[in-house]
């Protein structure tokens, strides 16, 4: 086989890596400090949107930016290099959820909204209950989305640093943290999309680039690449090293393994139309027409981008070997940094590991941003201040929970440092699908839908999939659960999707029929108008 493994201690060169991580974290922050500029300081319009200034080419570029996360690079490839097939499927579910959410959801919730999904939900219904359940749930989405980016920054940065201890690795995690926060205090809504472009057509340039090499190396034979991947899993002691080819190598089996890989599926499959980091995107444009073209762009550079993972993913396990992968730092989220020191040398890897840094950059300030829009305009505004906050006030608000936000992913990231990064984005995919997505759907698309019928959707899907999974094996009782010492594990389910989104669902349906019509039907002939044809966007009511 010709691959020369690499040496466990072997991560490049430290100082160069720390160079270039450096040196790219300068040029953004000088980027960001300079968007800061041209926005008005106390302005939420500017802080949440960007003045929905951004033509759709550009919001295409932040949108890929925004969705090609660390657990579409780190945790995918590493997953595709572990688990073969199996790990593929997070690359079909991301792209088919980019699917469903374009169709069903994106253009007419930007129609209807200002600035948070909560605008959405609350148009038709009671003003402070719906806010306060959407503000409770985007929270909990953009938590769950935040510890995963950050353990994918502490696992890159220990494998450039070589670094074994969980108190260093700690550290790293930290110092993502502060830097994130900065990000956003800084440069608001402006600054992280001009950050999310710059990473997205790096990362995808980086990706294609290492995909040709790779192809080069083959001369162009994919099927002697999986060949060598299987060689590479038989040298590592896999029973059945072919199962890297076919379903079934991580999820199936047992009747709990399908339940649990069609529960993968499902929250994969539906969650991005209910996370509102990505949706409130589509409000930083300033037209339906412009929204579409973003759409356009991003599909282009999503779904090449998760077509290129399956060669890296493969090439990995081939050039890398899976026993070098479990035993660096990081495990499976240290696969793609690892192939690239393979591909290209350690200037190679640095370069590809910054950009996989400036991904987790990139998406946690927009994380941030979502998580403390919402806390500002829908729970201090709205419920706290019966919407009498100026909004200076909102702004104030939006910076403090930006802070206590990025101490709890710090805290929370550190806990979850050795899951893979790909597959705690799914359990946030699956509180989105869970809380989010029915009432999404149901406020959208269904006239009879009451405000009871939206508050039991939003709290029945975010409580039973955060109770299901503090009792699955995702949480205790496996020896990658986040507490592997100690066991109260119910469930040997690893994602509680296909329990939780069916109750989201059921709860909205039981809840409008037990709860009193909200009597808005001029509202609700208002927000059917306007969520289809666009008309009276730009400039939204409040009520």
């Amino acid at each position: 086989m010709q691959t020369h493994l690499l040496a466990q201690s072997d991560a490049g060169n430290p100082i160069l890596n720390i160079a270039i991580f450096v040196g790219f974290i300068v040029i953004t922050m000088y980027i960001v400090t300079r968007a800061s500029k041209s926005q008005q300081k106390d302005s939420a319009k500017d802080f949440y949107t960007g003045g929905a200034s951004f033509s759709g080419t550009q919001n295409g570029l932040a949108i890929a930016g925004d969705y090609l996360s660390a657990a579409s690079f780190l945790g995918i490839v590493g997953a595709i290099a572990l688990n073969g097939y199996d790990g593929f499927l997070y690359s079909i579910g991301f792209f088919v959820a980019w699917v469903v959410a374009m169709l069903l959801v994106a253009e007419p919730l930007r129609n209807t909204g200002k600035f948070t999904m909560a605008d959405v939900l609350s148009f038709r219904l009671k003003q402070r209950p719906v806010r306060l359940a959407a503000s409770f749930a985007t929270l909990f989405v953009s938590l769950f989305y935040l510890i995963a980016q950050m353990a994918g920054a502490g696992s890159l940065v220990s494998v450039l640093l070589d670094i074994h201890e969980k108190p260093a690795q700690a550290a790293v995690v930290a110092v993502v943290g502060v830097v994130m926060i900065a990000y956003v205090l800084i440069g608001g809504m402006k600054g992280t999309t001009y950050v999310q472009m710059i990473k997205a057509v790096l990362l995808c340039a980086g990706v294609f680039i290492m995909a040709v090499i790779i192809l080069v190396m083959v001369k162009g034979n994919f099927s002697e690449l999986l060949q060598m991947a299987v060689d590479s899993h038989a040298d590592a002691g896999t029973a059945n090293p072919e199962a890297i080819l076919e379903p079934g190598m991580q999820y199936g089996g047992s009747l709990m393994g399908q339940l649990d890989f069609i529960s993968l599926a499902m929250a994969l499959c539906l969650g991005v139309a209910g996370l509102p980091h990505v949706l409130m995107r589509f409000y930083t444009v300033p037209t339906a027409r412009e929204a579409r073209k973003s759409v356009t762009w991003a599909i282009v550079l999503i779904g090449g981008f998760y077509l290129l993972t399956l060669i890296l993913g493969y090439a990995a396990a081939a050039y890398v070997g899976v026993d070098n992968i479990r035993n660096a730092p990081g495990g499976a989220n240290a696969a793609a940094p690892l192939l690239a020191l393979e591909l290209g040398g350690s200037i190679f890897m640095a370069l590809i590991s910054a950009v996989a840094f400036a991904t987790v950059l990139a998406v946690v300030a927009g994380l941030a941003i979502t998580a403390s829009a919402s806390v500002a305009h829908d729970f201090y505004d709205a419920v706290l201040r019966g919407g009498k906050s100026t909004e200076a006030e909102q702004v104030r608000v939006s910076k403090i929970t930006v802070v206590v936000i990025g101490i709890a992913s710090i805290i929370l990231g550190i806990l979850a440092m050795d899951q893979n990064v790909a597959f705690l984005v799914s359990l946030a995919f699956c509180i989105a699908a869970s809380a989010n997505l029915p009432t999404i759907l149901y406020s959208l698309y269904w006239k009879r839908f009451n405000t009871t019928g939206a508050v039991s959707s939003i709290y029945v899907g975010l409580i039973s999939s955060l109770v299901i999974l503090f009792f699955s094996n995702s949480v205790s009782g496996t020896e990658t659960a986040m507490f592997n010492t100690s066991d109260w594990s119910l469930l040997d389910l690893t994602n509680p999707a296909i329990i939780s989104i069916p109750l989201g669902f059921l709860a909205g349906i039981v809840g409008t029929y037990l709860g009193k019509p909200d009597n808005k039907d001029a509202l609700q002939a208002e927000m059917e108008v306007r969520s289809l044809t666009g008309v009276g966007v730009e400039a939204p009511v409040d009520h």
